[in-house]
Parts: structure tokens; C-alpha cells; sequence
């Protein structure tokens, strides 16, 4: 158990400083680094390509980002961390006043020392997010700031990882998770991780599997929707699924109802954790959410907890 546990620590160490989004290098870099715990396929769909409604959107990329002060220090630095530049933010360098600079910073006063996660995937524009604390300590009235953002927008491809574990039967069940979140290790390395050992596990028992899993790895929401888009008649065979996200942080145990309330997944799930002497939360299905919204609309109504 001991080697297990060092393992997913090493993975969690490869991964956690890598600076993922909807697009980019850094999802093809993660599907590589999972690539060594299992033979993943690596998909890719070019920007523009139409997924039902939506579209594939630009790939971004990003090399620098900072704020100086009036005295040339930086003091807001995106190589301390990933989370401090809004994902998606468009190129800009300019000098500007505290009062014309204070709305393109993101903080949250009730958790004063967290940096929190923004993006502006389909609305171009930028800014910059920093803790309560270096807000109130970095930033004065009546100062003023250079601001740079080097990156880039451009045409590419959106990136996902798919492995089909076959069973004795075609029967299929769903396992996904999102790879789109930037160094933060529960929401969602943790499903990353799970969902990839997971697979591993099941790899290793496929002589004696009945039914077969398909495991998919894609950003969230964009990624679900071009998955079913390009995998219709597979999706549509699915028994039932689960979205495996934010399962190594604190507190008990939770998860998100199907779609059905009374569904076998649903019914499953909670008989596996009170079997386990599991407390848990239950939350009931809203169109709020993760990727359970995508396998569970009209076209594919696939029962998936999360």
C-alpha cells in the first residue's frame, strides 16, 4: 500500500505545477505524464469544428504575466502561480491607476489567503487574481501599476484522453474526469488521478471483467460535449456513468445524484458507502454543475452520479 500511495504523491508532484486550461500544452502535457499509468488514447479537435451548438474555441497559451509597482518590484508574479492570471486572459502591457486597475483583480474576502480560479474562456478580456491579503498589503490608492500579460490566442486544437477497458460483454460504463483545472490538486488532480488508477486497476482485472469501461478525460463542459459530438453511437450505448471530481479534500464524502432519482447509479452508489460504514452528503441533480449535465441531456440521458 506504502508503494501506492509514494506513487500517486510522485504524479501529484508532476503534475501539480502544470498549467492547464480549456486548450494548450499543458492538457497534452498532463494526458502524456497519465500516459505512464495507463495506454491512453490522445484525441485532439481543431479549433473551429463544430460540436452541436457549441464550437471549438481558440487554443491559448500563455508565457508570462506580472504586476509591477510604481518602483518597479513585482509584486504580483504568474511563475509563483498559476492561478494568478484569469485563464483565457488576451495579451496587454499598460500602465494604469490603482482605481483603473482594482476591477481586473479577483480576490475572496471570506477566504483571505486564497488565490482564487477565474476564467473568461468565451468572452475576451483579462485581469488577475490575488489573495485578500496581498490585495489589502500590495495595492494603495493613488498608485500606480505596469501590468503584462504575454500570451496568445490562436488557432489549434482542444486536447482529450479516452481509454476503452473491455470486459466479456460490450456492456459499457462511463468513468470521466476534467484535466482543465491549473495546480489545484483536489478539484481536480484528485479525479484525474482516481479515475487514471482506476483504469489501471481494471486493466489489470480485464480477464476476468463481465462488462467494459470507458474512461474519458476531457476540459470540462467544451471537452464533454465534443467527446459525445464525435463518439455519438458509443455514447449512446452506455448503461450508466459517473464524473469522478474533487475527491481528496477534507470533510465526508458526497455525491451528486443521476438525473433519475430512482436509477441503478444512484441506488448503487449509496448501497456501496453505507456497506462501507461511509458517511456521506448527497446532493440532488441540478443543470448546475460538472460534466453530468452533458452525458444526461436530452440526446444521450445517460444515468451519471458525480
Amino acid at each position: 500500500m506504502s508503494g501506492r500511495v509514494d506513487e500517486i504523491d510522485d504524479y501529484l508532484k508532476k503534475l501539480f505545477p502544470i498549467n492547464r486550461s480549456l486548450s494548450g500544452e499543458g492538457n497534452r502535457q498532463t494526458l502524456n505524464i497519465l500516459r505512464g499509468i495507463i495506454p491512453l488514447d490522445i484525441i485532439e479537435i481543431a479549433t473551429g469544428t463544430k460540436v452541436y451548438d457549441w464550437t471549438i474555441p481558440k487554443e491559448w497559451k500563455i508565457r508570462e504575466a506580472w504586476i509591477k509597482n510604481s518602483r518597479g518590484e513585482k509584486i504580483i508574479d504568474l511563475s509563483d502561480s498559476n492561478l494568478h492570471v484569469v485563464g483565457y486572459s488576451a495579451p496587454v502591457h499598460k500602465k494604469l491607476l490603482f482605481n483603473e486597475l482594482k476591477n481586473k483583480l479577483h480576490y475572496l474576502e471570506k477566504l483571505p489567503g486564497a488565490i482564487p480560479y477565474r476564467t473568461s474562456y468565451y468572452n475576451e478580456d483579462w485581469g488577475f487574481c490575488v489573495s485578500y491579503e496581498q490585495f489589502e498589503s500590495l495595492f494603495e490608492e493613488n498608485e500606480s501599476y505596469e501590468v503584462y500579460i504575454d500570451s496568445e490566442l490562436f488557432d489549434g486544437s482542444l486536447s482529450m484522453g479516452e481509454l476503452l477497458v473491455r470486459g466479456r460483454r460490450e456492456k459499457e460504463y462511463l468513468i470521466s474526469t476534467y484535466i482543465c483545472h491549473p495546480s489545484m490538486a483536489n478539484d481536480n488532480l484528485s479525479g484525474i488521478l482516481t479515475a487514471a488508477f482506476l483504469a489501471r486497476e481494471l486493466l489489470e482485472r480485464r480477464e476476468s471483467l463481465e462488462y467494459s469501461y470507458r474512461f474519458v478525460f476531457v476540459p470540462e463542459t467544451i471537452g464533454a460535449i465534443a467527446y459525445c459530438a464525435t463518439h455519438e453511437n458509443e455514447m449512446k450505448t452506455i448503461d450508466m456513468g459517473c464524473v469522478v471530481t474533487t475527491c481528496g479534500g477534507p470533510g465526508k464524502f458526497g455525491y451528486k445524484q443521476s438525473w433519475q432519482r430512482e436509477s441503478n447509479i444512484n441506488y448503487l452508489t449509496e448501497k456501496v458507502l453505507r456497506e462501507k460504514e461511509i458517511d456521506f452528503d448527497i446532493y440532488p441533480f441540478e443543470v448546475r454543475g460538472s460534466d453530468e449535465r452533458q452525458y444526461s441531456s436530452q440526446a444521450f440521458r445517460i444515468d451519471t452520479v458525480t
